[in-house]
């Protein structure tokens, strides 16, 4: 027993001497190899060198990961890219388009060019439109089937002892007696196609500058902003008195689904989307009680 006691107290002693080597001093001298004239000395131990070199190994650590983290040292790691590739890819994005653009309306204009060479008469700017043949619609048959009478005569109850249902009626009743109402011009340009249901077309098209804006004719609430096939970005405004205004062939839409626009506000920008069109223009329908109604009748352009 004696001896094991002995050998557990050596071990803090020679720890404590490992720690107190560490602190031993030495000196380093620089001496001049010819004239044996010492020119620097230093005052070092183990554990000061130890320390240094650690403090530097950190700082030299910390450097070199701000340099690669911050700054476009990184592009040279692997894995990292260029920074203002995506500024660069957007910007050839947006030029691109803008070509495209370019392109299509350049198409356009010597197509019509051709076509006033040839004899023929552009008309509107639809006409490249109304040249596309149309689909045969006369085959088309609509009837009443019994779900649908059963569903409006569900829809008529709902509403039939609904007070602000009735008040809203009586007030749009009252101001048609009064005459129809005036709207706000949806867009200041030229009227190109006029309103004529004959040859479907139950709307007008107005042709303003590039990139104009488009204002909501009155108060109400939009219940349809989508891109279409045919005629690219639609927005459609439910107002007062079941009234639905359209805009078509807009290039952007500044509002969405089940906002509340005021009359006025902007809500879309003028463009050239969809198939069914031949130049920058809005096309512009009114529609009361479901059927299209003469926009031009209610609106001062």
């Amino acid at each position: 027993m004696k001896i094991f006691h002995l050998c557990t107290m050596s071990e803090p002693v020679k720890n404590k001497k490992r720690f107190t080597r560490l602190r031993h001093k030495y000196r380093l001298v620089l001496i001049n190899e010819e004239s044996y004239e010492q020119r620097i000395s230093f005052r070092l131990s183990k554990l000061n060198v130890y320390t240094t070199f650690i403090l530097i190994s950190l700082f030299w650590i910390v450097l070199i990961v701000f340099l690669m983290g911050f700054t476009s040292l990184r592009e040279y790691i692997p894995g990292y890219t260029d920074p203002s590739m995506r500024q660069d890819l957007y910007k050839l994005e947006t030029t691109l388009d803008s070509l495209e653009n370019q392109l299509e309306m350049n198409d356009l204009y010597i197509n019509n060019i051709r076509r006033v060479l040839g004899g023929e008469n552009l008309g509107s700017m639809d006409s490249a439109q109304n040249s596309r043949p149309r689909p045969d619609k006369s085959s088309i048959k609509n009837y009443t089937s019994p779900e649908d009478s059963l569903l409006r005569m569900e829809q008529e109850n709902q509403n039939e002892y609904n007070i602000y249902y009735q008040e809203s009626v009586d007030v749009y009743n009252e101001k048609l007696s009064k005459g129809p109402k005036v709207y706000f011009a949806p867009l200041s340009g030229v009227i190109t196609n006029q309103f004529d249901p004959n040859s479907t077309h139950f709307g007008i098209d107005i042709v303003a500058k590039y990139n104009d804006a488009i204002k909501a004719i009155d108060d109400g609430v939009v219940i349809f902003a989508e891109w279409t096939l045919n005629t690219g970005y639609v927005i459609m405004i439910q107002h007062s008195g079941n009234t639905i205004s359209t805009y078509k062939h807009n290039s952007a839409l500044l509002k969405k689904s089940g906002e509340f626009v005021k009359a006025g506000e902007l809500i879309s920008i003028i463009g050239n989307s969809g198939e069914l069109t031949s130049g920058p223009h809005l096309h512009f329908e009114l529609w009361v009680d479901g059927s299209p109604v003469n926009p031009m009748q209610y609106i001062a352009f």
